[in-house]
């Protein structure tokens, strides 16, 4: 197989059936919905459209995208549309990156209770973030930032954190006035730690107190009380990781480096090597060896447990936003920032459709006919999707 044209698609389907009949007895109904999405994306299952060019009637046939948010086809086009999204509201100032990662003896537990670790890693990291920063002695301000899940390391392991990133000041908690941070400083990491162990920590407790945590295979101990606290006794005593990259940049910058961050999945399909049947290779980046790449084989069976690991339960929200940056009251406080900032709004953004949004990131359209270059392919007729038998529904 051409190495370059290899998908993680492609693995699914030579491997996926074998995968799901050994163990679909084990896996949830949001694994086998992925599994089959990426199985049958743009393929004739999906149905698609043929378009014919009007001038030397060359046909061409476009087979529709499964959008499953873990596919890692699917995320170009809804990328796009989210960064130009953003582009109206960063405001012109540095931004940092923030990054807060639970420590490995919680991955057992986070991994068979996604729904509720992630939750509280998401609450925990915001109310230190925002504690802090509106803290007189530190920042001072009410702050607003976007906050990003991803639960794989390089290796496709799990590995829960959130990239943070954080525009360098806020609103004076009087609201009459913009506070900027220092020029490559912005909290305090060492603070930020400890305080985002302690709230997760209690939080932790009072989940485990209202029965929302599951204690299932190889965790199971840890549903003796005792066995349960003797775990967080250790965690408290250990230093927990939040990191805060020196600072972005402006606006530019910033749009220039979310894209690394958002929409992205497990693994790309650029990072896979080879993939003989029974083997994938792909690159990874070991940071303990100061990001040198390096080169990993997993067996199939081993490549797919790992990938499916990542598929976040049905209707958890993976991007979202807090303080300035909050849904109900961004607009206003935006407004009020460049007000009293005394910049201009950032520009609107442009609603495009796929094909012009594709012709502006690769300069290439997709509606000019590449036989003749000069036709335009126009849409001759629908294809109906192909019914094979169901696995799972898509």
């Amino acid at each position: 197989m051409d190495t370059s044209s290899l998908e993680v698609a492609h693995i699914v389907r030579a491997r996926g059936e074998v995968y799901r009949q050994r163990f679909g007895h084990h896996l949830a109904r949001r694994h086998l919905r992925a599994l089959r999405a990426i199985e049958i994306c743009r393929s004739a299952a999906l149905g698609g459209h043929r378009y014919r060019c009007e001038r030397c009637d060359h046909e061409r046939i476009a087979y529709n995208s499964c959008r499953n948010r873990h596919c890692p086809k699917c995320q170009t086009l809804d990328k796009e549309r989210w960064i130009e999204a953003r582009r109206a509201e960063l405001l012109p100032v540095d931004h940092f990156h923030v990054v807060f990662t639970l420590p490995a003896a919680l991955r057992p537990l986070a991994l068979r209770n996604q729904r509720t670790i992630y939750t509280l890693l998401f609450r925990s990291a915001a109310e230190t973030l925002l504690e802090i920063g509106a803290d007189s002695k530190h920042l001072g301000a009410r702050i607003g930032f976007v906050a990003i899940l991803h639960t794989w390391g390089q290796t496709l392991v799990d590995h829960p954190h959130l990239h943070v990133i954080v525009p360098g000041g806020g609103l004076a908690l009087t609201g009459d006035r913009w506070v900027s941070a220092r020029r490559r400083f912005l909290l305090p990491v060492r603070v930020l730690s400890r305080l985002f162990r302690g709230k997760f920590l209690h939080y932790l407790r009072e989940a485990h107190a209202a029965s929302e945590i599951a204690f299932p295979g190889t965790i199971e101990e840890l549903v003796d009380p005792p066995a349960f606290d003797a775990l967080l006794d250790r965690l408290y005593g250990t230093d927990w990781m939040v990191y805060c990259k020196p600072p972005l940049g402006g606006a530019h910058a910033v749009l220039e480096y979310l894209p690394r961050y958002t929409h992205r999945v497990a693994i790309s399909n650029d990072r896979l090597v080879a993939f003989d049947g029974e083997t994938v290779t792909f690159r990874f980046k070991d940071y303990r060896q100061e990001g040198r790449v390096g080169v990993m084989h997993l067996s199939a069976e081993e490549f797919l447990r790992r990938f499916l690991l990542h598929i976040l339960p049905e209707r958890f929200v993976r991007i979202r936003y807090y303080g300035l940056w909050a849904h109900r009251c961004r607009k206003e406080n935006l407004e009020l920032c460049r007000q009293l900032m005394r910049v201009r709004p950032g520009p609107e953004p442009v609603s495009e459709n796929w094909s012009e949004l594709l012709l502006r990131l690769t300069g290439i359209d997709p509606t000019l006919c590449p036989v003749c270059g000069k036709g335009r392919l126009i849409a001759a007729d629908r294809l109906a999707p192909i019914r094979y038998p169901a696995r799972a529904p898509p």
